[in-house]
């Protein structure tokens, strides 16, 4: 194998297909990065055996085919401090790969690109099609309350449900809901999968900002293929059965409250600086006519705030873990909210003024 490739373009694929690559492993080729070489070009490739990246076909003069897999620290490591425009990349019958850059060699033992695991074949025939950036986005603002640690594996993960006319994107950590609703252009049939938190943290970093840019959905019965265009990610599903969360949204209230987001935001970061452990100390809101007041107190000291708000239905006093709220309402990009309340010791939900496009819901703590 042998190619020249620009620095830049070359670094910037490497970080792409890093996001796939094992820190330490028993199998030392899944530290590796799969160079390749053939009749369609030269890609990249990486497979940590739950996620699996390759390049699109990268922009390299072309010398000699082959494979060969190297250590991608390393790899990444050199590339990015040469100094060169473009780099030399070669590879012998021993598996050894050659750096250069002008100024620069390096010589790094590979290994033999034969016992680079193959990506899963997932079947590219109907795609579900939407913006990088909204998908970026749908993660972003439901990512926070999967759970890190369960006895169920499902809620380890998201739950995508693809509608005929929506995206809908469900994440529950066993103390609130987060759920996201995007709408699609096109019809679809109908499907629901389990896609794992660390295939969507990875996602998330290579997704495209640009509204132009699109992402295509293909699914099998145990993996999700994402086609970014310049790269695809492969990532195995999570089994099972998601738990059932649709019941929990309901419009009924005791009291109900419309309020500035930031504003909301503000007072309960101030108020949750007297805690060392929000599960511990709480932050209490108390509804009152048109003022929602929260304190909070610990060992540390004490802290109170007003924020002025639109009150309907009965006053309350409920208290929750003050991160919850804050990393929902960080979600949100409208400037004001809607906060359903049924009691003391029931959920609140925190939804749009108008139309369905999220619903978070938050377990309050015994006062």
């Amino acid at each position: 194998m042998k190619l020249i490739c620009g620095k830049e373009t070359l670094l910037h694929y490497i970080n792409i297909v890093n996001k796939a690559v094992t820190a330490k492993s028993t199998m030392q080729i899944l530290e590796c990065i799969l160079l390749s070489v053939d009749e369609k070009g030269f890609t990249m490739t990486a497979n940590n055996l739950e996620i699996g990246i390759q390049t699109a076909p990268i922009d390299a003069q072309i010398l000699e085919t082959g494979e060969v897999a190297i250590e991608a620290r390393i790899f990444q490591d050199i590339v990015r401090r040469l100094n060169g425009e473009n780099v030399t990349l070669e590879s012998d019958a021993r598996h050894s790969i050659t750096i250069t850059d002008g100024s620069s060699c390096f010589t790094i033992m590979g290994q033999n690109g034969e016992d680079f695991p193959t990506l899963p074949e997932v079947q590219q025939n109907e795609a579900f099609t939407l913006g990088q950036n909204e998908l970026r986005n749908l993660i972003r603002q439901t990512i926070f309350s999967i759970a890190q640690e369960s006895a169920k594996q499902v809620l380890m993960g998201e739950y995508f449900e693809m509608k005929a006319d929506a995206l809908q994107v469900v994440s529950i950590d066993g103390y609130r809901i987060s759920f996201r609703k995007s709408p699609v252009s096109h019809a679809f049939q109908e499907k629901s999968v389990i896609v794992p938190g660390k295939t969507l943290n990875e996602l998330m970093k290579i997704l495209s900002q640009e509204e132009e840019d699109k992402v295509h959905l293909y699914f099998t019965d145990k993996h999700v293929l994402f086609d970014l265009g310049m790269a695809t990610m492969v990532s195995r599903l999570i089994e099972g059965e998601f738990i059932s969360y649709e019941n929990n949204f309901t419009n009924d209230f005791t009291t109900k409250i419309i309020i500035e987001t930031q504003a909301l935001i503000q007072a309960l970061e101030r108020a949750s600086l007297v805690s060392r452990d929000n599960r511990k100390t709480p932050v209490k809101l108390e509804m009152r006519p048109n003022q929602l007041i929260l304190t909070a107190k610990s060992d540390m000291g004490s802290a109170y705030e007003e924020v002025p708000d639109e009150t309907e239905g009965d006053e309350m006093q409920i208290a929750f873990n003050p991160r919850y709220l804050i990393e929902a309402l960080r979600a949100i990009e409208d400037e004001k909210v809607a906060i359903r309340f049924t009691g003391s010791l029931s959920p609140c939900i925190i939804a749009p003024l108008e139309g369905d496009a999220y619903q978070y819901l938050i377990l309050p703590l015994r006062i």
